[in-house]
């Protein structure tokens, strides 16, 4: 067989993978990879601005599309300023495969120029990661990446290869099978599991369904919705798991959590049983642990036994695919209504509805500006948000109807998110509708980014809720510190003279009625364009779990602080 450089196998790897694209910056380190680039022209590199970007678009083209999302740094710098948006697509167990270059083995440990031991810096933020020492290894390191990366619990997973590595020749041999002793995925529960899972869920009066993120990465959506169907049971969704189940379902009562509705949260305070799918029981969900429900069962679903028991008691833990367990719990479960129970919730939403609506009067709110984006650009559109109260408003009335619609920081809560990643979002969808709901601090953070969209041709929209402000901090500042504002009046540039600055559309809004005018035009441009809304300034996110607190102590309005 002919031997061939480890820049040569690299490529091959990917080509292997079905890897079309994938974000990445050049470097010293990395060059003998670019080199061999113009002969692989099924893989489209998109040269980004900053190496964080590259691992946000990876990370938003993963969530888009489902298949692994990759990036490519240099070495030192390059490498650590992909740490951010490794760790922020491990935690919310997005599949990502990150490439390093680093400095040639006589140099490894010597402080040579632009070294960085990214091997040690992103061990605690990845499913795995390798540096890999000899060209004759790397075809079977990346195929066992690819599978880690995208098997059991989805993650990061990170490729250290050093300059010399990319130079050397080898043969090329792939492997056909991967092998990892001890790492055997789970798929369906284990029989005694669901048997006393049936029993509960039988038995209960007030069942309720916690959906998070792992139904939508195991494209569980079906059999979510036929689950809840034939044991009448309401669902409740996490951050990450909006678009799980469409919020017109009847069976459907929105987000919980920290700014998730009143009725979802007492819901999930006086059910008697709760059922966990796909989600890490964290605090931004459920609350002050040990006050969450401590009358409730706990059955919960999740691939990574780790989860089980971290937060909270669990009476059955199920380990496996929850694509798979939901099937067999399907077929187990009997048919129920809960009548009672689903009217008291629906009474209590109507209740307090007033708590999770629109402002009205004459002022532009960003709870307008987003709902009237989502009326307009319809569910088959992608939504991307940043992290702060314009990502709460979004998760309220972005009417999330469909899996992967949904885009934003949840674990990590990256500010800065919003933009590198509807790139990749859009990348990974060029016949969507990609929308990005950007706050006007963390835009300012990754902008830079609107170059590679105007290179590459990505129409992404960017609206900004510009109240110049670091929204989220001032509200808390009010409400927890006595209304000391400190450094969270941020000063803005003229966001229209930065569009013009890259040659695309920049529209203003200031009114109410110039809001859908101004969606229209954005969506007929076949370019991106940045929409500048200047919302409300001070203007909090309710309702609202103050830190510390249980799900059960939510409140609606500042008096209640």
């Amino acid at each position: 067989m002919t031997k061939m450089s480890g820049a040569d196998i690299v490529l091959k790897c990917l080509q292997k993978l079905g890897v079309d694209t994938l974000f990445g910056y050049p470097g010293g380190v990395v060059l003998p990879l670019y080199d061999r680039f113009p002969d692989y022209p099924d893989i489209n590199h998109i040269l980004v601005r900053h190496e964080q970007a590259a691992g946000h678009a990876a990370d938003g083209y993963a969530r888009a599309s489902g298949k692994l999302g990759v990036a490519l740094a240099t070495s030192g710098p390059g490498a650590t300023n992909l740490v951010t948006a490794i760790t922020n697509a491990h935690m919310d167990s997005v599949p990502t495969l990150f490439i390093t270059g680093n400095v040639t083995r006589s140099l490894l440990g010597k402080d040579g120029f632009q070294e960085a031991d990214i091997t040690g810096i992103t061990m605690p933020t990845v499913k795995h990661n390798y540096i890999v020492m000899r060209p004759d290894d790397l075809a079977y390191a990346f195929s066992e990446a690819a599978y880690i990366a995208t098997t059991g619990r989805p993650g990061a997973v990170h490729i250290d290869i050093p300059k010399d590595v990319f130079i050397e020749e080898a043969e090329f041999h792939w492997p056909d099978d991967v092998h990892i002793r001890g790492y055997n995925p789970p798929t369906i529960g284990a029989n005694e599991s669901i048997e006393s899972a049936t029993d509960i869920i039988d038995q209960a009066e007030r069942p309720l369904i916690f959906a998070g993120h792992g139904i939508i990465l195991s494209d569980a959506a079906e059999e979510l919705q036929a689950f809840a169907e034939k044991g009448g049971i309401p669902v409740v969704n996490t951050l990450l798991g909006l678009g799980s189940i469409n919020p017109s379902h009847v069976l459907s009562y929105g987000m919980l959590g920290m700014h998730g509705s009143y009725w979802a949260n007492h819901a999930a305070s006086s059910a008697d049983v709760i059922i966990g799918l796909g989600m890490r029981m964290d605090d931004r969900a459920l609350g002050r642990f040990e006050d969450m429900n401590p009358n409730a069962k706990i059955i919960h679903v999740d691939i990574d036994p780790a989860e089980h028991q971290k937060n909270i008691e669990t009476h059955v833990p199920i380990v496996g695919n929850v694509k798979d367990v939901l099937g067999q719990l399907i077929k187990s479960i009997n048919v129920s209504t809960h009548s009672d129970w689903l009217q008291w919730i629906n009474e209590m939403r109507i209740n307090h509805k007033e708590s999770m609506s629109i402002p009205s009067g004459p002022e532009l709110s960003a709870q307008y500006a987003i709902s009237r984006i989502a009326d307009l650009i319809g569910p088959e559109s992608v939504l991307c948000t940043g992290v702060g109260q314009h990502q709460m408003w979004a998760a309220q009335f972005g009417n999330i109807s469909r899996p992967r619609q949904f885009i934003t920081s949840g674990g990590l809560g990256t500010m800065g998110f919003e933009v590198p990643a509807a790139m990749g979002a859009q990348a990974a969808c060029p016949d969507r509708p990609v929308w990005t709901i950007c706050g006007d601090g963390g835009f300012q953070m990754t902008f830079q980014e609107i170059g590679t969209m105007v290179a590459e041709k990505l129409p992404v929209k960017m609206a900004i809720m510009n109240n110049c402000y670091l929204g989220m901090v001032r509200q808390w500042q009010e409400l927890f510190y006595d209304e000391n504002l400190v450094d969270v009046d941020i000063t803005q540039p003229d966001f229209l003279k930065i569009a013009e600055a890259y040659g695309i559309r920049g529209i203003r809004v200031t009114n109410q009625e110039d809001v859908d005018a101004a969606i229209q035009e954005a969506e007929a441009d076949p370019g991106p364009v940045i929409i500048d809304f200047r919302v409300v300034q001070q203007d909090n996110v309710w309702p609202m779990v103050p830190a510390g607190a249980a799900l059960s102590e939510t409140v609606e309005s500042s008096g209640q602080i």
